[in-house]
Order: structure tokens, then sequence, then C-alpha cells
């Protein structure tokens, strides 16, 4: 066999293999490392659009010391806009409100999560001081008595 001919076939294996191995490489950036896997939740992505009624779903609030804005539905909604037929009225840390007409609905950032006020620490008590401890007294001879 000839050696260029050789080499030649050795260049186009290498090129396919790196082809080859670009192309799976491609194939796996559009997987997001972040997002949750399917059925994560209880009942899966369906079960939580269902639960807040059609899609009213609060992903994120923000509070700054000028705006207060929630992500509603991917949505983003200023204090005293509409969504939808709804007005946003409230922004809190972990929920907002919504007022449609004399209705009001909470949306809440975390719906499974009821935040409780912890049990407070028992008192701490002084440690136990024993009163039979005998104190030396000095005896009539002016020694002190073993004790």
């Amino acid at each position: 066999m000839n050696p260029s001919l050789v080499t030649r076939r050795s260049s186009l294996a290498v090129t396919l293999a790196l082809m080859l191995f670009c192309t799976s490489a491609v194939a796996q950036v559009g997987n997001d490392p972040t997002r949750p896997p399917s059925g994560f939740a209880a009942g899966g992505a369906d079960a939580d659009i269902a639960d807040t009624g059609g899609g009213m779903v609060l992903q994120s609030i923000m509070i700054t010391p000028t705006t207060k804005v929630a992500i509603i539905g991917g949505v983003t909604v200023k204090l005293g806009e509409k969504y939808g037929d709804a007005v946003l009225v409230k922004v809190a840390e972990n929920e907002v409100v919504l007022k449609s007409g004399t209705t009001s609905q909470v949306l809440k950032l975390y719906p499974g999560v009821e935040k409780r006020e912890s049990a407070p620490p028992p008192a701490k008590t002084a440690p136990h001081r024993s009163k039979s401890r005998s104190k030396a007294v000095p005896a009539a001879d002016g020694a002190a008595s073993p004790g």
C-alpha cells in the first residue's frame, strides 16, 4: 500500500471521529442543568397549573426602595398594574394579592410552605447549689476546724 494513502485514511478517520464527538457535545448544550427533573412536583407540572387557578403562578418577587414587582406566569407586573382582569394590590416578601372586582386572590411564592413561629428556647436556670456546705468555723483556740 502507498504510504500517502495510509496517511490520508488515518487523517480521514481522525476527522470523522472528531466530527462525531463534536456533534454529540452540541446536542447536550440544550439541556438546562438547573431545571428540575420532569415530574419533580407532586402530580407533575400540569397539577401545578390546575391548583393555582389556570396558570396564575407566582414565580418571583422583587422589592426595591422604589419599586415592587411580581412575575406571574412569566409576565412582569408592577404594583398597581393589571394582570388579566385583576390588579396587583399588594406585594409582600413571599406573596402577592390580586384584586378583581370584589374578589381578592392571594398567590404565594412557596404555596406548600407555611411559615410558623418556633417555640422559644427553655429558660436557662442557674446551677443548683447545695445549702448543706459547711464553712470553716474558727475554733476557740484560733485554729480552723477541719471540714
